[in-house]
């Protein structure tokens, strides 16, 4: 029997707000376990929550760039679990009124466009993480990602292939750091994803039983594990056998899922509503102010980048994968209007010392103008391209500007017609052998003749005017 692919996702994407969901303490990641708590976070009888104002307009900016509708009444629930890492005994989320609701995002599918429904994005809180220690008896709990505000995205079962899943996750994340709404940092848990995955026979309307899929820190263990339960519910059906609905953690080092819990069904978690917070209301016109900071996004973007530019949609889609990467190409151009030349500096050179130096373009020592310097100066013939490539790195390390590091080791290009004319005719005179081949149609000698003269001018010679006087000399 043939089976159809039904997968919905879930994220969990950690708003970059200073403090808390509903107190004062910070979010930084890192710091000594407990050091960022207090009597809410640790679920101290009479602590009470206060609504981070940041948070939610995070949350409806992020809702408007997913063209969801946005509720003007709130309601927060409690959400009723026991787990060591909740103190609280329960987790303050939203339910029967989420603050984003019935959106849609767009992704490259096969060749094509597919919109991605997404059923709703609530606000919650985070809860803490416990540590396992080898070699102890216990474990501990860490509580300073109690109460770290999350904005919870949950599609429609839209999505068919591993491939299709890590598309809709670059894209969504794409969006979410152009807001600067969440970091994206996958391997800090900034943002989780959580495949819902079921199989039903070809034709079929009524879905499968789901198992959900975590512990999935990047990309590409995305599609390794969705991968994988495709085969191992292919293989449990096909063999007679009953999927069950259960939670199961990805293995990256066996490449494979395991059992984790059964999955819990909604009604399991006993959602009521807060009694200690009140409805939240949002006015009209506070969601339109938020309308107008949401700024141009990464497939928007995209497309002016090979409209206005000329750029081919490989460069555009490097160039706009990253907002800073973006910014900073914009920068050079508006200085140095050559986008492909441009394009071509910033997805190589650039690319490849931040990559090394682990930084964001945001971050780069070397800014768009001192880029921009050096692109002038191969542009006015004072150095080579060559030159240029070979001595970006040390522009980018050393701090220095690059006139100074050209005029440190001699670069500067010979241009002058009476110099070079003169170190042509000592070349000719040289190799006759050569000038009396070409002259009987032998072209390729050209080249030869070329690089003596490059040679003979310890590589100053500025190429485009030794390629014209050659040409003149020889006829």
């Amino acid at each position: 029997m043939t089976y159809e692919v039904v997968i919905g996702v879930e994220v969990h994407a950690q708003l970059r707000t200073k403090s808390k969901l509903f107190c004062g303490c910070g979010t930084m990641f890192g710091l000594s376990a407990n050091s960022q708590t207090c009597p809410l976070c640790l679920g101290l009888p009479g602590s009470l929550p206060v609504i981070n104002r940041t948070a939610v307009e995070m949350a409806v900016r992020a809702g408007l760039a997913l063209n969801c509708t946005i509720a003007t009444s709130n309601l927060f629930a409690r959400k009723n679990y026991f787990y060591p890492d909740l103190p609280k005994g329960y987790q303050i989320s939203q339910y029967e009124a989420p603050i984003c609701e019935h959106g849609w995002i767009e992704i490259a599918a096969s060749d094509d466009k597919k919109r991605v429904r997404i059923r709703r994005a609530h606000l919650e809180e985070d809860a803490g993480k416990n540590v396992h220690v080898a070699g102890t008896n216990g474990s501990r709990v860490d509580l300073n990602r109690a109460g770290t505000p999350l904005l919870e995205i949950v599609t429609e079962p839209d999505l068919r292939s591993a491939d299709e899943v890590v598309a809709y996750l670059k894209g969504l994340r794409d969006v979410l750091m152009y807001l600067e709404v969440c970091d994206g940092n996958m391997e800090e848990g900034s943002f989780r994803c959580e495949p819902n995955l079921s199989l039903r026979p070809l034709g079929q309307q009524e879905f499968g039983t789901k198992v959900e899929l975590k512990n999935i820190n990047s990309f590409k263990f995305v599609k390794d594990a969705v991968e994988y339960e495709i085969k191992r519910q292919t293989k449990v059906l096909s063999e007679g056998g009953k999927i069950n609905q259960e939670t199961r953690l990805w293995n990256p080092d066996r490449g494979e899922t395991a059992v984790m819990r059964s999955k819990e069904e909604a009604h399991d978690y006993r959602y009521f509503p807060d009694p200690d917070l009140v409805p939240l209301k949002l006015e009209k016109e506070w969601i339109e102010g938020c309308r107008k900071q949401v700024i141009e996004l990464p497939t928007a973007r995209m497309q002016r980048f090979i409209s206005e530019f000329s750029l081919p949609e490989y460069d555009a889609g490097v160039l706009t994968s990253s907002k800073a990467l973006a910014d900073y190409f914009e920068s050079c151009v508006r200085l140095f209007r050559q986008p492909k030349i441009v394009s071509n500096w910033v997805m190589g050179e650039l690319t490849r010392e931040l990559n090394h130096s682990g930084l964001d373009a945001s971050a780069s020592p070397v800014s768009p103008e001192r880029l921009v310097d050096l692109l002038q100066l191969v542009e006015r013939g004072t150095i080579s391209l060559k030159a240029a490539r070979e001595i970006f790195p040390e522009v980018y390390s050393s701090g220095k500007t690059p006139e100074q590091i050209v005029q440190e080791k001699g670069l500067i290009q010979v241009s002058d017609e009476g110099a070079l004319v003169a170190v042509i005719n000592d070349v000719l005179t040289k190799n006759p052998t050569q000038v009396a081949q070409f002259k009987e149609g032998k072209q390729q000698v050209f080249g030869f003749l070329v690089g003596q003269v490059m040679k003979a001018s310890e590589g100053k010679a500025n190429p485009g005017k030794v390629n014209e006087l050659l040409r003149k000399k020889l006829g």
